[in-house]
This record gives C-alpha cells, sequence and structure tokens, in this order.
C-alpha cells in the first residue's frame, strides 16, 4: 500500500462502484484522438474540443443517429464495426491505468469494503482496458468476477441501469453504495440510482460533476480512500 494512503478506518458506504474510462484507466484522450479521427473522415469538420464535448461519458453506438444527422447522410454500413476495430487496437497499445488508482482500490478492499466496476462502455472495451492495465485482479473476489457494462443492460448512461445492476448483483441497497464518476453524465446516472457520487475531476471540470449531483470532488486517486472512510 503507498504510505501516502491513510487506511479507512469506518466506511460509511457498503460497496464503491468505479466507472472506468477516466476513473480506473486513463482511456479517453486515446478514444478521443481516434474518435475525432472518424468523424473527420466521414466529412464531419469537428475539432478534438467539440467532440470531446459531445461524447464524454455517452456511447457512440447511441449517438449514430447524430452522428448521420451531422454529416447530413447515412453512415457507411461497417462504420461502427470499424469504429470497434480501430478504437480497441489503439486502447491495446497505449491505455495506462490512472495514477494512483491501483493503490487506492487496494487500501479500500483491505478495509473490507466490497468493490465493482460499472461502465457505461461495451463489456469488450472495459475488459480490454482493466487486463492491460493489470487492474482486472482487484475487481474479480469471491471466484467472481464484479464487473458490469452497458452490455448488460437496456440502457446505457445518464440512465441508472449499469449502477442498478451492480447494486442487486453485489447485495446491496443502493444508497449504501458511492459511485466514482468522471463525468456529467456518470455523475447523473448514479444519482438517479439513489447513489452517492464523488466526482473524479483530474480532467474534467469540478464545477459540472458538482452540477450533475456530486456531493464532492478530488483530482488526485491518493484522496479517495480518506473521502470513502
Amino acid at each position: 500500500m503507498n504510505a501516502s494512503i491513510k487506511p479507512i478506518r469506518h466506511p460509511r458506504f457498503d460497496c464503491v462502484i468505479f466507472d472506468c474510462d477516466g476513473v480506473l484507466v486513463d482511456s479517453e484522450p486515446i478514444v478521443n484522438r481516434v474518435l475525432n479521427e472518424m468523424l473527420n473522415e466521414l466529412g464531419i469538420r469537428i475539432s478534438i474540443e467539440e467532440s470531446t464535448k459531445w461524447f464524454l461519458g455517452r456511447a457512440v453506438r447511441e449517438e449514430l443517429d447524430n452522428i448521420a444527422s451531422r454529416r447530413g447522410a447515412p453512415l457507411p454500413e461497417n462504420w461502427l464495426s470499424e469504429w470497434f476495430v480501430r478504437r480497441n487496437a489503439v486502447l491495446e497499445a497505449e491505455v495506462q491505468a490512472v495514477a494512483h488508482v491501483r493503490e487506492a482500490v487496494r487500501a479500500i478492499v483491505a478495509a473490507g469494503l466490497p468493490v465493482c466496476v460499472a461502465s457505461g462502455a461495451d463489456r469488450i472495451k472495459v475488459k480490454l482496458q482493466l487486463t492491460r492495465t493489470g487492474l482486472v485482479a482487484l475487481f474479480q473476489q469471491d471466484e467472481r468476477e464484479h464487473i458490469f457494462s452497458s452490455t448488460e443492460v437496456e440502457r446505457s448512461k445518464p440512465a441508472p441501469d449499469v449502477y442498478l445492476l451492480a447494486a442487486r448483483t453485489m447485495d446491496v441497497e443502493p444508497e449504501r453504495c458511492v459511485v466514482i464518476e468522471d463525468s456529467p453524465t456518470g455523475v447523473t446516472a448514479g444519482v438517479a440510482a439513489g447513489m452517492t457520487v464523488l466526482g473524479y475531476a483530474a480532467r474534467n471540470a469540478a464545477q459540472s460533476l458538482l452540477a450533475a449531483g456530486a456531493v464532492t470532488t478530488f483530482t488526485d486517486m491518493r484522496e479517495l480512500p480518506g473521502l470513502i472512510g
């Protein structure tokens, strides 16, 4: 355990639920770069800043109609499958864990708190990233894999479905869960599930997370165990 992380002595929650992208893995700059390239290849002249804001916390497959509308023409038949292939290849080569998150999760687990992942991304992406960074083992307990994604639910974030699925599967009441999120869309989903949400604001504006319903924000994962305890 990192010496700068204090142990949790009096946990205030029964389960800690982590978003994946931007919270466990520093994937958003990578994904946004590839997505921006593919949007421009479609003839959509859009800056990296604009496309990042557009897709923050949102699944690309749920924005296909909006992409086609912005383009002014239907998307190529294989565009979504090409997106998945190009995205996954770059993530496999480049994605890294968020700084200090490994030590923070270990401190939470050492306090006896169950942890899980609940992502708005597809399961293939979530598993690829957690495996690539070596974080996947932290969420494999009692011979079970505590990883939930939009693949298993009808609606992705900002709907609360994936967080409610996580709470049911972990056998914890939603109000006894704390969610770690980095996007307003994800914060909205956690609040809609009836959970307490902490906003990780290392890359995104703290004020936008607070406006969406986060009870507080932080910018260094070494702070997280103290906030939970």
